[in-house]
């Protein structure tokens, strides 16, 4: 109507801008935090020419990534990011997303996944064994490095049908270009790539780097091809096939397996580190995870069928997810005029939703700070809406690899805890480092120490 009055959220006056941007560069999640708790659902942020609308309600995460979702692309940070990452499919947009989404999409299906359980059974077997060597000795072992190194590992065999552990540097050439992605987004993209930084440098390194794998992978394939014939690499070979010009084909494939990799095994090991911090510091999840193990395992090796039957697992998995969420920010840029929680939303305007933040909604999560798995127990039903828990995103950009992410953590912590514990290193606390995905800063060091009457690994 016209001369309506359109309701404007709260939030800090324009003169704070200097300390927010400060804080968005040293306590992103802090200043997300911050901002909900003094001024609730739904606040605006004035920071130089941009302003952030944060909402925080299930209500509006389900109107801004699934019911109008068409209204919203990829937001503030994303533009800067694709000089880092390229258009691989967390960045693009539009026809190029969806033709990503259909090449990847039937990857993932379930029948597909399910035959890749002895792939991720063998690695996570392969962990306890490593693992092993270090129990009882008292001294730390950082628990982190040796899951990160894992799911890269799964992925290239059940995504790639390649062994990426041949390719010396690949974790350090990943860790350069999610470092230079973040470094565009909190700088807006307004440094110049000229200037000798460096991260810029190691960036440009890291790029040509994996620019070399690519192509060494992709060479491959066309003379090799993978026994399955459906992997992502043979997908997008074919796929990118049509294009007239090659660097384009080159530079297509390169940003679309560097996303697809950095993304899919970040996301992962983050869930595995936060879910081994909580439950070394939780002695009772601990035990029932050990026993929950002992009780579906025995001394046999773990297949698929096993999934259904780590219920306890499950629920852990679930609330590590809620406090420690992979995707924890969800950042969108509205095409047109909208109303979200009954606040004008103008064309153009950033939109964030933080599922960090969501997740502790007292309204909706008791206790918000308390790690506590039974919150997610079927059996003791809660009146909480879907949208008040999404650790994958949601609507049609909802995280393609979650069914293989999830598998893959219930099979690594199932098998740890059947033979090992995990200990929190005294006076040591985590140190939340939200990048790409929500990772441990500093590693995750804890020491190891035999199961009582675990059961034995099976070969």
């Amino acid at each position: 109507m016209t001369g309506a009055i359109r309701r404007v959220p709260p939030g800090p006056p324009r003169r704070a801008a200097p300390g927010i941007l400060r804080k968005l560069r040293a306590d992103r999640l802090g200043l997300m935090s911050e901002a909900v708790r003094e001024y609730g659902d739904a606040v605006r942020v004035a920071i130089g020419p941009k302003t952030l609308y944060i909402f925080n309600h299930p209500d509006h995460a389900k109107h801004v990534l699934a019911d109008n979702a068409a209204n919203y692309h990829k937001g503030i940070g994303y533009t800067e990011a694709k000089r880092a990452l390229g258009d691989g499919l967390l960045t693009s947009e539009g026809a190029l997303w969806k033709e990503q989404r259909r090449t990847i999409q039937p990857v993932f299906q379930h029948k597909r996944i399910a035959a890749q359980a002895d792939v991720i059974i063998d690695e996570a077997l392969g962990l306890v064994e490593r693992l092993s060597a270090h129990r009882d000795t008292g001294r730390p072992v950082d628990v982190l490095t040796e899951v990160t190194a894992l799911t890269l590992g799964v992925l290239g065999s059940t995504l790639l049908d390649i062994d990426l552990g041949e390719f010396d540097g690949v974790e350090h050439s990943f860790e350069a270009v999610q470092d230079q992605a973040m470094f565009e987004m909190e700088t807006l993209g307004m440094v110049p790539r000229w200037l000798p930084l460096k991260g810029q440098r190691a960036f440009r390194s890291a790029r040509d780097h994996l620019q070399e794998v690519v192509g060494v992978l992709v060479e491959r394939r066309k003379t090799q091809p993978s026994a399955a014939g459906d992997d992502v690499l043979t997908r997008l070979i074919a796929s990118t096939a049509k294009e007239s010009d090659r660097r384009v084909a080159d530079r297509r494939m390169r940003d679309e397996l560097v996303t697809l990799l950095l993304a899919g095994h970040e996301t992962t090991a983050s869930t595995v580190g936060w879910t081994l911090d909580h439950v070394s510091r939780h002695p009772e999840v601990r035990e029932r995870l050990h026993a929950e193990a002992v009780a579906v395992y025995g001394d046999r090796r773990p297949e698929y069928a096993d999934l259904t039957r780590l219920r306890y697992t499950h629920l852990v998995l679930q609330e590590a997810m809620r406090l420690n969420p992979p995707v924890w920010i969800l950042p969108r840029r509205a095409l047109a005029d909208d109303e979200v929680g009954g606040y004008h939303v103008p064309a153009g305007a950033e939109v964030l939703i933080c599922p960090y933040t969501l997740h502790r909604h007292p309204r909706y999560w008791p206790e918000p700070e308390r790690f506590d798995p039974d919150r997610f127990d079927p059996d003791k039903p809660v009146d909480r809406p879907r949208y008040a828990h999404i650790p994958f995103g949601a609507g049609p950009r909802f995280c393609v690899g979650n069914h293989l992410g999830l598998m893959e953590a219930t099979f690594i912590i199932s098998t740890l805890f059947r033979e090992l514990h995990f200990d929190s290193v005294p006076g040591r606390a985590p140190v939340p480092e939200p990048m790409m995905s929500l990772r441990l800063g500093g590693g995750l060091p804890l020491t190891v120490r035999s199961s009582p009457e675990a059961g034995r690994s099976a070969a």
